[in-house]
């Protein structure tokens, strides 16, 4: 009875947002409710896709026992649900509801959901997508059993041709890149400026899709690639700005590898070889392969190197010019 309840309150708060969307023109709507089962969250993904609303999802995790207390402290015990209640049996009380919870909780391992996970109130920050596999773009997905293959067999190659000379790893804060050089036997530093492209609210979804679900925009994007930016996301010049402060560093610093994604590593690799704009988006940066560069006086010096271990290929070569047609009449 109570759970027939709150799913038709949970059915009458969607039925809100829906109209607030569609009526009032709105862009973003938060959809407060605990939703810690899988069956609640494909229930609100499907009715959500009917309505054409894209859905992300947010999961809170808290293991630190300072964090839950003072939570309880400072916003529960405050609630009107304790009242002229006894502090110590509202935080008992509070407690007991959390044991609740952690008994229905099952977390999110959805592998169709686009999701951000918070940890001990944003000491960790993770968010899920598919994999290069599936064709999609952006997320923050693990590697593929592929992947995990070359990460361990990247610390062979890099000792076979770079030899035992010192070398810092930068890597990026998602999980594919501190995973591809988790076995490096070296110092390494995470950077959020070497995050891949914000795709915004294509993030999750393939070229494909892109093109169904926004023609006009999948079309301004063939024909300006450097400037186009995803809705709610970045462009290419975009990311050359926020990677100012990686090349400076870079500029001062030897022997740093930088394991990164598609978007930023082309960035890079433009600025040391100097090439135009215009080329930049449209450079091939091939999977399981380690690119290494070495600045000279007068150009940049490049050697590659392969690891023999399949991958797909990512890379979407600049389309040809629009035909223009004109006839008299």
């Amino acid at each position: 009875m109570g759970e027939n309840a709150r799913k038709q309150a949970a059915t009458e708060a969607l039925n809100d947002m829906v109209k607030w969307f569609k009526g009032e023109n709105g862009t973003v709507a938060i959809f407060d409710a605990t939703n810690s089962t899988r069956s609640r969250r494909e229930f609100i993904l499907n009715y959500c896709r009917k309505e054409d609303i894209l859905v992300m999802f947010i999961e809170s995790v808290c293991q630190d026992e300072n964090l839950i207390l003072q939570n309880i402290v400072d916003v529960k015990l405050s609630s009107p649900d304790y009242k002229d209640m006894d502090p110590e049996k509202a935080a008992e009380d509070f407690r007991a509801r959390i044991s609740h919870y952690e008994q229905a909780y099952e977390p999110i391992t959805e592998s169709d959901l686009t999701y951000i996970k918070i940890i001990n109130v944003g000491s960790q920050v993770h968010g899920e997508s598919m994999y290069n596999l599936m064709g999609k773009i952006g997320g923050d997905s693990d590697l593929s059993p592929r992947g995990k293959k070359y990460a361990l067999a990247l610390p062979k190659l890099i000792k076979e041709k770079l030899g035992d000379q010192p070398l810092t790893v930068w890597t990026s804060m998602l999980k594919r890149t501190m995973q591809t050089g988790e076995h490096l036997p070296y110092p390494k530093l995470h950077w959020k400026a070497l995050d891949e492209l914000d795709a915004g609210c294509c993030d999750g979804m393939t070229y494909e899709e892109i093109e169904e679900k926004y023609p006009e925009d999948y079309a301004n994007r063939d024909d300006d690639k450097f400037d186009y930016r995803y809705r709610g996301g970045e462009s290419y010049r975009d990311v050359v700005l926020r990677l100012e402060p990686v090349i400076m560093e870079l500029e001062r610093q030897q022997n740093i590898m930088i394991i990164g994604h598609q978007a930023i590593l082309r960035c890079i690799y433009a600025y040391f070889h100097n090439l135009p704009q215009e080329e930049l988006p449209y450079i091939k940066i091939p999977l399981h392969t380690v690119i290494k560069l070495t600045p000279k006086a007068y150009g940049c010096e490049e050697e590659r190197y392969k690891v023999e271990i399949d991958a797909v290929d990512t890379h979407r070569p600049k389309p040809p010019p629009k035909q223009k047609t004109l006839a008299a009449a």
